[in-house]
């Protein structure tokens, strides 16, 4: 002990000696260096996983943000029937007019809505469509599948054909069309009459000139079975060429005003002067048979073809265009062949058929037509019939398309 010091203060700072010794033991006891070494170690690791785990994370999200959304599968557009049956006695039929509104696509379904309206409901069962101008002819089915299945009707059968020009600047489709009534509008059926062909080897001849002989021939066909203008349902003209479209259209309309009717012109390059119309009328009574094949009076008789086809009350099969790809004998004899087929879906075939549409491309398709009909179509019964050459098909192979009516 120092001098001066007092006992009291030496046993305090031995007493705070004592408690620091302590304290640091204590610390000692519980932080030993090995501890510390591990627990170092433990944060450590911690850290590199999470270092570890941040970009894989990332990575994770990345490859989930770049995998490709699921494929939408678009539905499948129907496509129309090869062939209907309607009963003759609700057939009407409609006429789209003219637009120059749009083009090709906007036409066929302002054309589709307006023959809607005017079927007022009923089932359009038959669609004829003449386009004019560069569009893709394969566009009209397309527009025909999504109009009917959008309003999830029945589709018709559908005929498309390419012609030379339409009698409207601007016009690049026209729609024929046959609608099935629910309630019965031709008690005693339907004649068909064929194409009355008029042509001159004069070009000076005007297309009218040929157009009001066409009528004139239509009017005897009328005559020859006992009917007259005002039972004319429909008239549709093909014609050379349109610069003479207002004297033809007056030449029809002076003769049949109560029936729509159609003009196209065949080919862009106009031909010598020709006219072909041919018609539909609503008969006053039943012929007596299913069918009956007549050449009246004053018109030319032919072993290939009858000018009037007379349809009783019954059901009939129209079928859509069947396409020929190629003009060869044997590939013409495929489509016919084909065209068989099709009928047989409805239990008919063409030895039934009362009524033919025939549109070769070619004069040598038009003749392997000739050659090859009679193989399948009655020749004893020969149908009432419309050929003649037209521009273009939907398929750029095709050389030739064939559409019929039949008894079923």
């Amino acid at each position: 002990m120092k001098p001066g010091q007092h006992e009291a203060e030496i046993s305090f700072n031995h007493i705070g000696s004592l408690q620091a010794s302590q304290s640091s033991a204590d610390w000692l006891c519980y932080n030993p260096p090995m501890g510390r070494r591990e627990w170092l170690s433990g944060a450590v690791a911690l850290m590199l996983v999470a270092g570890a785990l941040t970009p894989l994370e990332g990575q994770r999200r990345k490859k989930k943000a770049e995998e490709e959304p699921p494929t939408q599968v678009l539905e499948q557009l129907p496509e129309p029937p090869a062939v209907v049956v309607a009963d003759s006695t609700r057939l009407a039929f409609h006429l789209a007019p003219l637009s120059a509104r749009g083009l090709l696509s906007r036409q066929v379904r302002d054309g589709i809505r307006e023959i809607a309206r005017q079927a007022r409901g009923n089932a359009i069962v038959k669609l004829r469509a003449f386009v004019a101008g560069t569009g893709d002819l394969r566009r009209v089915q397309t527009i025909v599948s999504e109009e009917f299945a959008e309003k999830r009707v029945s589709l018709p059968a559908l005929s498309v054909i390419q012609v030379g020009a339409l009698p409207m600047e601007g016009a690049q489709v026209l729609l024929e069309a046959v609608s099935a009534d629910r309630k019965t509008v031709n008690p005693g059926g339907l004649a068909f009459i064929a194409g009355q062909v008029a042509t001159s080897e004069e070009a000076s001849v005007t297309v009218g000139a040929m157009v009001r002989k066409s009528v004139a021939q239509i009017g005897a066909a009328l005559r020859g079975v006992s009917l007259g203008a005002k039972d004319v349902m429909r008239v549709t003209c093909f014609v050379s060429s349109l610069d003479d479209h207002a004297a033809s259209a007056q030449a029809v309309a002076s003769e049949f005003p109560q029936a729509p009717a159609t003009f196209v012109q065949l080919q862009r390059i106009p031909a010598n002067p020709l006219s072909e119309c041919e018609a539909v009328a609503r008969l006053n009574e039943a012929p007596g048979n299913a069918v009956k094949l007549v050449n009246p009076e004053g018109l030319t008789v032919s072993p290939n073809y009858s000018q009037v086809a007379l349809v009783g009350p019954g059901r009939i099969a129209m079928t859509g265009a069947q396409m020929a790809f190629g003009a060869k004998e044997e590939d013409v004899r495929l489509a016919f062949q084909r065209m068989e087929k099709t009928l047989d879906t409805v239990k008919t075939s063409q030895k039934n058929v009362f009524m033919t549409n025939y549109y070769p491309l070619s004069q040598r398709a038009a003749e392997m037509i000739r050659k090859v009909r009679f193989d399948f179509v009655d020749k004893a019964k020969p149908p009432a019939s419309t050929l003649l050459l037209f521009e273009g098909l939907p398929s750029l192979d095709a050389s030739l398309s064939i559409e019929v009516l039949a008894l079923v």
